[in-house]
Parts: structure tokens; C-alpha cells; sequence
């Protein structure tokens, strides 16, 4: 089980996050999870950053709320925790009276299991396998360009990125070759140590290791012992095909290595696409506008209208008016399954300059005309 998961359920009401009592029935959840999602998902709220942060927080409360083994769990350490909160009476530890490592009634933060780990970890308890706490590397975000074809396509573009890598003699681990990081006498290797405060234990980062629960004696001559360097890598990312602009992609483990050998964090690749001469995007569907003669609309046409995969024909009803919108079904954006929709809408073009023939078609095409175009406004007859 995560932890930091597990804390993120002891922080976050999940219930209230998706607008339903905590008795809710299942159904209940379900249908105010697809209200809410239809409602803030990406795709009708493009570009909208918190709209696509409210629309995470509703995917991670479900996942959790709307699975009935997980709600058990989220309801128990919710339960446990509205117990333990402001008690703090002699002789609790991490505000339980149920001593140190415990809860009321006598309950151990190890007969918890994975919940114990959670608890132990947030009121100085001794959770569970309390050994090497790996301090983890940051996340490192970068971001590429690309080419509207490119990523309606999908390729594959370097990446450079500047800053701490694991070191290339001692592997990260900080000690010089021959010898390894030793346990911190101060935590015991657990990465972490009690801290009195009033009538309350709390348990902080140590001090001594930082969080690693290992100490290095005998530093890497190379990195000096922080197991990093400060160095140029280079990746190869994969943009799948049909990526929308400002899409994400994780490259796990590739971010900045963790301390003394700890897990190194993730590499984030913001993708940025590049406008299109002609061809404009709304979610999965691509949009265009498509020039008209006034004799093509008024009496009908089929045009050559481009497309992802080459030029197609479309047929032009007669009469059709300017700002007309068809949709040709699969000649959109890439997408799981399949291709969004190609949007054709019409812009008649008007000359702005007329052969002396032309000027007289046009003449004679008025004064046939029957009636003003106006006449619904009351201005002609």
C-alpha cells in the first residue's frame, strides 16, 4: 500500500469532493462521478487548467470511493483518524490514548497492517516495517514542440535535460567504491525520530540521514558523497499519435536522483503543438474552413476538401448558406479506438474585383430576384 496515497486519504474528503453523503449507495456515487466528470473533463474545457486539475480530483475520488474494497479501507482510516483527533491525554503517543504506536481500546499501529504504516508514520507510532525510509528525487518537467502533422501522426523527439544525475561511479549510493552506506544510529534507519511537543509525540525527518535512514562514512571521491552529479542527459519521447496541446507525458524514474541512493523521481514532457496553416482542433475533432464560390453554394457543388490523409470530395448542397458546418464522420484526430470528426464549415467568398461580363450576369441575376432579402426586418417590400 502507498503511503503517500494513504495520506492523501487521511487529508481529503473524498465524499465531499464528489458532492454525496457518506452513506451514499454505490449508485449514487457512480451517477454523481459522471455528472461531475462530463462537466470538467479536458475535452470540453480545453486549455483550462482548473478544469483539468478539478476534473484529477474527481477521478482519483472515485477510483477510491466508487471501488467498494478501497472504500472500506478510506472509511476506516477516515473513522480512525476523527477518533485519534485532540486526544493527546498523558502517556499518548501521537495523540492517541492508546499510547505510543496505538489507538483507543489498545489497538497497535501493527496489527493495522498497511494502515498501521500510515498512522505509525503520521503520530510517531512505530508503524510496520520500519526500516529504510528512501528519500524519493524530485520531478523534472520539461517541454518540446511539435509540428501539428507530427502529432496528429505520433513521432518520437529528443530530449535534453540539464541538472542532478546519478552518479556514474558510485551508482547514486553516495560511498566510495568497495564500500556501502551504513544505517543511521540516529533513527535506527527508519528515516525518521519523535519529537515531544506538550502532550503530543510527533515524528519529523532525521536530522542526521534526512529521511534516508542510511549515512555514508566513506564519500564517492567522484559526487562527494550525494550519490548525484550535475550533467546533461539525453531521452527519446515517444508523442502518441492524436496528442492535443499542452498534453503530458511521464517518463517514470527519469527526474532527479533521490538522496543516498533513493528512488529517483519522474521526468514530466509538456507537449506543445504547433497551429496548423488551415486546420483548427476542438477535442478529438479537427475543424475547417472551407471557401465557397457564390455559384457552388447557390447551385450546388463537389469540392476537394484536404484532410489528415489526403484530399477528399464533399458534395455542396444547393442553396446551402454561408457558416453552413458539415460533419465527415472519422476524418479527425487520432483517439483510443478510433478518429474524432472532421468539421467542414462554409465561407462564401465574394469577388472583390469584376469582369464587365460578370458585372452583366450579375445584373441580370438581381433583377430576377423576387423580393428583399430584408423585407422580415420591415425595411424593403
Amino acid at each position: 500500500m502507498n503511503g503517500d496515497v494513504r495520506r492523501e486519504w487521511f487529508e481529503k474528503d473524498y465524499y465531499q469532493v464528489l458532492g454525496v453523503a457518506k452513506n451514499a449507495t454505490a449508485a449514487e456515487i457512480k451517477k454523481a462521478y459522471r455528472k461531475l466528470a462530463q462537466q470538467h473533463h479536458p475535452d470540453a474545457n480545453p486549455g483550462n487548467a482548473e478544469a483539468e486539475e478539478r476534473f484529477k480530483e474527481i477521478s482519483a475520488a472515485h477510483d477510491v470511493i466508487g471501488d467498494e474494497d478501497k472504500r472500506k479501507q478510506y472509511d476506516q482510516v477516515r473513522d480512525m483518524a476523527a477518533a485519534g483527533s485532540g486526544v493527546g491525554g498523558p502517556g499518548g503517543g501521537g495523540g492517541f490514548p492508546g499510547g505510543a504506536g496505538g489507538f483507543p481500546g489498545g489497538v497497535r499501529f501493527e496489527d493495522l497492517g498497511d494502515l498501521g504504516d500510515l498512522f505509525g508514520g503520521l503520530f510517531g507510532g512505530a508503524g510496520r516495517g520500519s526500516g529504510n525510509r528512501s528519500v524519493r528525487g524530485a520531478d523534472l518537467e520539461t517541454t518540446v514542440t511539435v509540428a501539428f502533422d507530427d502529432a496528429m501522426s505520433g513521432t518520437t523527439v529528443p530530449v535534453r535535460i540539464q541538472g542532478p544525475a546519478p552518479c556514474e561511479t558510485c551508482h547514486g549510493s553516495g560511498a566510495a567504491p568497495g564500500t556501502s552506506p551504513s544505517t543511521c544510529s540516529r533513527c535506527g534507519g527508519s528515516g525518521a525520530v519523535a519529537v515531544n511537543q506538550g502532550l503530543f509525540q510527533m515524528s519529523q525527518t532525521c536530522p542526521v540521514c534526512h529521511g534516508s535512514g542510511r549515512v555514508v562514512e566513506t564519500p564517492c571521491p567522484t559526487c562527494g558523497g550525494t550519490g548525484s552529479r550535475r550533467r546533461t542527459r539525453s531521452f527519446q519521447v515517444k508523442v502518441p499519435a492524436g496528442v492535443a496541446d499542452g498534453a503530458r507525458i511521464r517518463l517514470a524514474g527519469r527526474g532527479e536522483p533521490g538522496p543516498a541512493g533513493g528512488q529517483p523521481g519522474d521526468l514530466f514532457v509538456r507537449v506543445r503543438v504547433q497551429r496548423h496553416a488551415f486546420f483548427g482542433r476542438a477535442g478529438h475533432d479537427l475543424t475547417l474552413e472551407l471557401p465557397v464560390t457564390y455559384p457552388e453554394a447557390a447551385l450546388g457543388a463537389e469540392v476537394r476538401v484536404p484532410t489528415l490523409n489526403g484530399p477528399i470530395t464533399m458534395k455542396v448542397p444547393a442553396g446551402t448558406p454561408n457558416g453552413k458546418t458539415f460533419r465527415l464522420k472519422g476524418k479527425g484526430a487520432p483517439k483510443r479506438g478510433g478518429h474524432g470528426d472532421l468539421l467542414v464549415t462554409t465561407r462564401i467568398e465574394v469577388p472583390r474585383k469584376l469582369s464587365r461580363p460578370e458585372k452583366e450576369l450579375l445584373k441580370q441575376l438581381r433583377e430576377t430576384e423576387k423580393g428583399s432579402p430584408r423585407r422580415d426586418l420591415g425595411v424593403d417590400a
